[in-house]
């Protein structure tokens, strides 16, 4: 039954086809599109598909479906997608190629990261799109394995420049899908529905029974054609009376199972048997039909009814024939076909979906069974396939008879799903977990999985509580896991602070230093130790320790996973020791190692760390292009772009509104979770804004509240902006309060940059003499340091005190230096300081003009400085998480933009 209107489009459906059409146009001209077309079962999504389908001439297609049955086998809809492109895996760089080859058990190697996995699909479509576009079709999303999922995801939200249209067909958005378009189908109009209804039922009927069908179908297109089979209008003569109790789909199914049960017994044991196998491979069905004993032509009357079609692949007419076909067999009947299906399936081809029959088949625990599933779960891991694992020794775990091994597999479990982000499921596997024998280390572990799930949603006092029990239930069987637990639940505790409730960071501290010592102590010793004893016996105690661990870092004398495990407090300890040069190349180092792993989780933090860093020395281009690749991250993880680089950017740049929303609403949500250390940054970027606008009174405000939340990082920072804005507002005793604990600091730890800040800062408290050497002194300290604003900052407040000591001639020379150097920052507010001071000594002030640069976009503005240092489209796509086309996209805009025609142009009008 056709149901086409005369332009080709599909009745009642007018607009959707329009959107579909306009899709694939936009990709014949070289543009790419993603769509999720979104509707109840039976709305017809199936049916657009097939349209989008039929009007892609010119198009590669490709192809993929759910299979609810499947969802647990990683990557299966996926190399469905591409299987037919896969020759082209020879021009992918060696990194995507490898992990998509693992990824499709092509090849061994280690666990590809799942970003990797995406990119390297996406830069498989863009080749295929530099020849003929390609319009990638995934029905019925929401079946889709997870792994799968997260990679169609990454590629839909990367998709630009490539020439392919993606479209998704899903009952519902999930998580990683619920930013595409939407395209929503509802049921058809009332003269649409009626007019299918008219195709459906032959003969006369009355208007108000065809008002009352539709009206109870809803105008669902499916329910109009399949609740009408067989029934004559006679029968219909009162509507359809469905209960109301029941969804449409369960109606529908419901029609179908009626159907069914017309059919021979074969044919319906046949129909069983298709549905539990989710490969649609005719050659497995008939094996194991044979096995059971149904006949070669059961099939027919399935096929002669419309429900089946068995061709190069077995297909259901739809998937509530197969969910009908399945469930409508007892639980005996579903057991046999799936021991039908495992004995059919080649243990050496396909080992991992014989072990799922077998699992399915079982009746009762079976160590065999469990066994061979806990072998599947270290394959689907090897493949980078986490939620697969965790299913596996989910369903190892129910099937083990002993209860040791069963609590084991439960644990090993609880671990696969909290990585694969599934932390409810992970807490009822913990749960399963601590009813059997576990010992110590085992324990310790299942603390470890419950600190990452409270970590992982809130970053309060609670994972560091749970991370610090693990490390003490590891002190006595594993020393060194114990050790780099006391580590993590440290960094984890510094962004509490010392409201944290529970186990605090003091007490941590304590415990840490009293477990036992390792008979040589590396790096990471000793930074666990410096900081822990920075944090009980005072700032000063712990900086010799800490000098050490960081010499040790940046010299690189360990491997690069203990480089990573010790990244957060690395940094954080560098910043703390005020150590530019430490922070620096610290943070470098860890955005580098965490790109070259794919390792995004530990890369947002990294790029935190480097565009604060970067915002410090001036360079907020190079740190706002830095933050497009943030939020790249963040949006591939699904993680909230964390607030210290925008805040960091923010406080120097401006403009004043944005700062002032962001400040608020870090400051709220910093609150609500318990975070104090972004209330502390928030509270500092307020602080600097404020004194760079001349309201010392609020920056007064803003510091002496985050100076009251510790003692570390910002609020040592901000005990410079209280000081400076105490005495602007004539509060001279709460300025040299404030620079007495600053003294201290710079004091302990001798470095350039606070001993530079500190003698800036007491300048303001000085007589004319003392002043004036003081001044030059943080400008000599300070301009040994990569902290260019407060070099520039160090002029600026000099060149202020040289005018008010009527020494205009002199306070020129650093006010122009001052002005000359945050004009070229971006520093507006400190630079409009630096202009009004200009302006007083009677020196006119040139406003250089906009940039060209600054009309590109932020993600336009990062291809181009790659570009310039040299990076080749590849490597620029490989570093922003992009395919070639995309990049090659945005320099030919950029080079529009800037009236340039090649890249050695770059350099010269990009801002420095």
């Amino acid at each position: 039954m056709s149901h086409a209107g005369v332009s080709g489009h599909l009745l009642g459906r007018g607009r959707e086809c329009e959107e579909l059409d306009r899709l694939l146009s936009k990709a014949r001209g070289g543009e790419s599109g993603v769509l999720s077309v979104i509707g109840e079962p039976g709305a017809g999504k199936s049916a657009l598909l097939g349209y989008a389908i039929a009007k892609a001439s010119g198009f590669h297609v490709a192809r993929a479906a759910g299979v609810e049955s499947e969802m647990e086998l990683p990557f299966a809809a996926l190399q469905q997608l591409c299987g037919p492109i896969l020759d082209r895996l020879d021009q992918l760089p060696a990194p995507q190629r490898t992990a998509l080859e693992v990824a499709f058990g092509l090849s061994t190697g280690d666990s590809p990261s799942r970003f990797l996995v995406g990119l390297a699909v996406l830069s498989l479509l863009s080749d295929v799109g530099r020849y003929d576009p390609v319009l990638c079709v995934v029905d019925d999303a929401q079946w889709l394995d997870r792994a799968s999922a997260e990679a169609l995801a990454f590629v839909g939200r990367r998709l630009l420049a490539e020439s392919v249209v993606l479209v998704i067909g899903a009952r519902a958005l999930d998580n990683e899908f619920s930013r595409f378009p939407e395209l929503v189908v509802r049921g058809l109009g009332t003269s649409d529905a009626t007019e299918l209804l008219g195709q459906a039922v032959r003969g006369p009927l009355d208007e108000r029974v065809r008002e009352q069908i539709v009206a109870e179908t809803r105008g669902n297109p499916l329910a109009l054609l399949e609740l009408t089979r067989g029934v004559t209008p006679a029968q219909l003569a009162g509507g359809f009376r469905l209960p109301i109790t029941e969804s449409l789909s369960g109606q529908i199914e419901q029609r179908f199972r009626q159907r069914l049960d017309g059919l021979p017994s074969d044919t319906r044991r046949l129909l069983l048997l298709a549905a539990a196998e989710p490969l649609g491979n005719p050659a497995l069905l008939q094996d194991a039909a044979r096995r059971l004993g149904i006949g070669p032509g059961a099939a027919e009357p399935a096929e002669q009814a419309g429900l089946l079609e068995l061709d190069k692949r077995v297909t259901f007419r739809h998937p509530l024939v197969r969910s009908a076909a399945y469930w409508s067999g007892s639980v005996g009947e579903r057991r046999t076909a799936h021991r039908a299906l495992a004995e059919a399936t080649d243990p050496e081809i396909d080992p991992d979906r014989r072990a799922w029959h077998r699992a399915q088949s079982a009746s009762e625990p079976s160590e065999e069974i469990a066994a061979e599933l806990e072998v599947s779960a270290g394959r689907a891991q090897g493949r980078g396939g986490v939620a697969a694992a965790a299913a596996f020794l989910e369903h190892a775990a129910n099937l083990t008879p002993e209860p040791r091994q069963r609590a084991q597999r439960a644990l090993a479990a609880a671990e696969a799903k909290q990585q694969a982000g599934a932390p409810d499921a992970a807490l009822d596997l913990l749960a399963v977990a601590e009813l059997g024998p576990l010992d110590e280390l085992s324990r310790a572990r299942l603390d470890m999985v419950r600190a990452q799930i409270a970590y992982a949603q809130n970053r309060s006092g609670v994972a560091a509580e749970l991370l610090f029990h693990a490390a003490k239930r590891l002190e006595p069987v594993d020393l060194t896991l114990a050790r780099a637990s006391y580590l993590d639940a440290l960094a984890a505790a510094s962004f509490a602070g010392a409201s944290a409730e529970g186990a605090g960071i003091s007490q941590i501290a304590e415990t840490a230093l009293a477990a036992p010592r390792p008979d040589s102590l590396l790096p990471a010793d000793l930074l666990l130790e410096g900081v822990a004893t920075q944090l009980t016996g005072g700032y000063r105690s712990g900086v010799p320790m800490l000098k050490q661990a960081l010499s040790a870092l940046v010299r690189a004398e360990v491997s690069d996973d203990e480089q990573l495990r010790c990244s957060l407090l690395a940094y954080r300890s560098a910043v703390d020791l005020w150590d530019d040069d430490s922070w620096y190349l610290l943070a470098n180092r860890y955005v580098e190692l965490a790109r070259a792993r794919g390792a995004l989780p530990v890369l947002h933090f990294a790029l935190n760390a480097l565009i604060v860093a970067e915002a410090f020395a001036g360079e907020l281009s190079r740190g706002n292009s830095l933050l497009e690749e943030l939020h790249a991250v963040c949006d591939i993880i699904g993680s909230p772009v964390p607030p210290y680089a925008p805040l960091a950017l923010a406080a120097w740049k401006g403009p004043e509104d944005e700062v002032l929303k962001l400040v608020e609403d870090t400051e709220s949500e910093a609150l609500a979770r318990g975070e104090t250390l972004a209330v502390s940054a928030a509270l500092w970027s307020s602080a600097v804004l404020h004194n760079g606008l001349g309201r010392y009174d609020k920056a007064a405000d803003a510091a002496e509240r985050a100076c009251a939340l510790g003692d570390l990082g910002y609020a040592d920072w901000s005990l410079a902006e209280l000081i400076l804005a105490a005495v602007r507002i004539g509060n001279h005793e709460r300025a040299a309060e404030a620079l007495q604990k600053l003294s201290a600091r710079a004091y302990d730890s001798q470095s350039q940059w606070a001993l530079g800040i500190e003698a800036r800062c007491q300048a303001l408290l000085s007589d004319e003499t003392e002043a004036e050497k003081l001044y030059e002194e943080a400008i000599e300290r300070l301009g040994h340091t990569r902290i260019r604003v407060e070099v520039a900052r160090a002029h600026l407040q000099y060149g202020e005190w040289l005018r008010r000591q009527r020494r205009s001639l002199e306070a020129r020379r650093h006010l122009r230096s001052a002005y000359e150097m945050l004009t070229r920052m971006g520093n507006d507010a400190f630079a409009e300081c630096a202009a009004r001071e200009l302006a007083a000594t009677g020196e006119h002030v040139h406003r250089p003009g906009v940039e060209a640069a600054g009309d590109l976009t932020a993600q336009e503005a990062e291809v181009c400085r790659l570009a310039a240092d040299g990076s080749t489209n590849a490597e620029i796509a490989a570093r922003l998480y992009l395919s070639t086309s995309t990049v090659d996209y945005h320099l030919r805009k950029s080079f529009r933009k800037l009236g340039i025609r090649s890249r050695a142009q770059l350099a010269r009008r990009l801002p420095k």
